[in-house]
């Protein structure tokens, strides 16, 4: 049935694009997920664990993981917030920094590969069947 064979092949790729991201992502010293936290931070440095864990639909105990590792690799930092003490704002060090550009060569890499060889045609097409599909999956 075409419907078990659009579900294995999306299955497929998400799955091959998992591993692709893992080891490239490995090669940096990170692992899935650090890299959206690292990248979120960059374009808004200072985001407290709960302002994350909402931008990036994570649970706020795996931020908290998250932002441990992250610390102790010296890629991030964490400061009290002046406004609210009991509020931590998390931020990125130059060593966090230097990582962006070579997080998003990774991105880069990756969807250049999994798109490679479709028309401009069949990439709005795609993007519309998924935004399609997207939607049915929010309902």
């Amino acid at each position: 049935m075409i419907g078990d064979e659009i579900r294995q092949l999306l299955e497929f790729i998400a799955l091959k694009k998992r591993r692709n991201y893992s080891e490239m992502l490995r090669q940096l010293g990170l692992h899935i997920g650090q890299d959206q936290l690292l990248c979120r931070l960059s374009k808004e440095d200072g985001m407290t664990q709960i302002q994350l864990s909402e931008s990036l639909n994570c649970e706020p105990p795996t931020i908290a993981n998250t932002v441990r590792s992250l610390e102790n690799y010296g890629l991030i930092h964490r400061k009290r917030d002046y406004a609210d003490a009991r509020t931590n704002r998390v931020y990125l060090t130059d060593k966090g920094k230097d990582i962006i550009d070579p997080v998003e060569d990774v991105w880069r890499q990756e969807q250049d590969k999994l798109l490679e060889g479709l028309t401009d045609e069949e990439l709005i097409l795609l993007k519309k069947l998924l935004k399609k599909m997207a939607s049915n999956l929010a309902e």
